[in-house]
């Protein structure tokens, strides 16, 4: 899978641009993949994450729903 992504550099401004960067990687989990993929992770780990993540955003959502 291949996503195109472009930011666009304004009066020569590359930290801005970087910052941009750096934000929208971060918001499409990017870096949380890299991390995961540069170790091995045991099954029985990755079940046991799995899980936690789970529980983490139905807790989330919840969360969310009793605001409204």
């Amino acid at each position: 899978m291949e996503v195109n992504t472009k930011i666009e550099v304004k009066d020569n401004n590359i930290e801005q641009a970087l910052r941009v960067l750096k934000r929208k990687l971060q918001r499409d989990g990017f870096f949380k993949v890299v991390k995961l993929k540069s170790v091995y992770e045991k099954p029985s780990e990755k079940k046991k994450r799995i899980l936690q993540e789970n529980i983490k955003r139905v807790k989330k959502l919840n969360k969310l729903k009793n605001r409204i």
